[in-house]
């Protein structure tokens, strides 16, 4: 009960946003300049408040072309005035452009990203190019199959060269379009007794799994620290600089730290490999040994 009068309200608001937005009267070249300069020269409010409110029937018609992508009116409404808000903060009114076609950019822009924000939980488009073939692709293929025709190799290759992106993003996002994403809590079946989710495979690896890979994992870690015990001071550095840092220091620059040439640097790195390398097998025999024998 609730939820519908809430919907009831909302309509009832952007109804009356609408209509207030349409009784606004529309602005000459020169009032649009005079508020402008009033707002960027003295920053009146006023002037600028009142320049946008001038301009919310673009927001409205451009919200209704944006309709057809299933997004509320509302929330359209809503970006689109973020949108208006930052033409109207960033218009330079001594550019001799109107602030209706400035203005215009920025409320599509303002829709587009929005739409792009929630249309999937994938990411629809992020270079330029996936945009337009996010915003142009329903529009060309219902173009396409108006005469007749339908989504072919060749008709991808035309859209994909007319749009400058591959045929891949084509097919992918055609494959995008073609759906809206779906909870996987939905219900499935005749009784609507099971949900998407219990159909789901997963392929990784098991609880049990994660566990043994875990304790082996910090087995590991504790036989490496040990054996790194029975190397010298400096073996221990050079192995801690070489292999167990994100930046890994030179042969060269420990050469200089330590005083030695680069060359003996790497003798000494490589006969603590194997030092290590023998200590930590030797640390893994003495922990199988025992199951070995049991067994």
């Amino acid at each position: 009960m609730t939820t519908a009068v809430e919907t009831g309200t909302t309509a009832t608001m952007n109804r009356r946003f609408i209509a207030n937005a349409m009784e606004q009267p529309l602005l000459t070249q020169d009032a649009e300049y005079e508020l402008a300069r009033r707002w960027r020269e003295e920053e009146d409010d006023r002037a600028m408040h009142e320049l946008v409110r001038a301009y919310m029937r673009l927001v409205v018609a451009t919200a209704a072309r944006f309709r057809g992508y299933g997004l509320p009116m509302s929330d359209l409404v809503q970006e689109g005035n973020v949108g208006l808000m930052q033409a109207a903060a960033r218009f330079e009114h001594d550019r001799n452009v109107r602030f209706s076609t400035y203005a215009s950019w920025w409320i599509r822009s303002a829709m587009q990203e929005f739409i792009l924000r929630n249309w999937s939980i994938v990411r629809s488009g992020t270079s330029a190019g996936q945009k337009a073939l996010f915003f142009n692709l329903r529009w060309l293929r219902a173009r396409i199959e108006k005469t007749g025709g339908s989504l072919t190799d060749e008709t991808r290759s035309q859209i994909a060269q007319q749009l400058n992106v591959s045929t891949a993003d084509v097919e992918r996002m055609a494959q995008r379009l073609s759906g809206r994403d779906h909870s996987l809590n939905d219900p499935v079946g005749e009784d609507g007794s099971e949900q998407w989710q219990d159909f789901l495979q997963d392929n990784g690896p098991t609880p049990e799994e994660l566990t043994i890979e875990s304790h082996d994992s910090a087995t590991r870690g504790a036989w490496l620290r040990e054996a790194i015990k029975d190397l010298t001071d400096r073996e221990q550095m050079i192995i801690t600089e070489r292999m167990l840092q994100d930046d890994r220091a030179t042969l060269e620059q420990l050469g200089e730290r330590l005083g030695i040439t680069k060359e003996r640097v790497r003798q000494i790195e490589s006969k603590a490999f194997e030092k290590l390398k023998t200590g930590v097998l030797r640390r893994w025999k003495d922990a199988e040994g025992p199951a070995l024998t049991a067994a």
